[in-house]
């Protein structure tokens, strides 16, 4: 087991909430039994992360940037490093990069949240937004950080951490988000249902 909480207070990645939204096996398979293979999506994500992070600060305007910088809090136990915050007219916006476009899920959603989760215990300021850019369109997508997105992102954040602390698997489930998983062939959960079906009827 490589689960990374070995007690109910360790900390986790802010990035582990996008992938549990996306898939709790996956996250599993990634956090507890240490698996993790690269596809195109991943590559691509990747390398766009890493040219956001090499920019550092930057004044445009009147607004400042800064980049890559790490986020904490100690109240929802989280860790990780933001892509970038901007700060305007007295407000802290985190925004998180994505290769693509806009999905139909809104596991990017929860990971701005858990940005500004961290930036209101920082600053001491509350965060009403942020925003995702997405590098395949070029385009900002607006992210309100509502009562709704905040008890989504908290239960999603408890969820996780017993997760990673009992190192249960979740069961695998076939969705449309399979076709673009870098861990489809570790997992195959088409043959998992399979498999359930033929005992069921046997």
């Amino acid at each position: 087991m490589l689960s990374l909480v070995t007690s109910p207070e360790d900390y986790v990645n802010i990035a582990s909430l996008n992938q549990y939204s996306y898939c709790p096996h996956r996250c599993w398979l990634i956090h507890c039994a240490g698996e993790f293979t690269d596809n195109q999506y991943t590559i691509e994500g990747t390398s766009l992360h890493e040219r956001v992070h090499t920019i550092g600060e930057l004044n445009r305007e009147e607004t400042y940037q800064i980049r890559a910088i790490y986020l904490k809090s100690d109240q929802y136990q989280l860790l990780g490093k933001s892509d970038l915050i901007e700060f305007q007219n007295g407000e802290f916006y985190p925004i998180e990069y994505k290769r693509g476009r806009k999905g139909e899920w809104d596991n990017d959603e929860l990971q701005v949240c858990a940005q500004a989760l961290c930036l209101e215990e920082m600053t001491g300021k509350n965060i009403n937004s942020g925003y995702i850019y997405y590098a395949q369109t070029h385009q900002r997508q607006l992210v309100e950080i509502t009562p709704e997105l905040r008890e989504n992102t908290i239960a999603t954040i408890e969820a996780i951490k017993m997760l990673l602390f009992t190192g249960t698997m979740p069961k695998s489930v076939k969705t449309k988000r399979c076709d673009g998983c870098s861990l489809f062939s570790r997992c195959l959960p088409q043959a998992v249902d399979k498999v359930g079906r033929y005992q069921e009827a046997n």
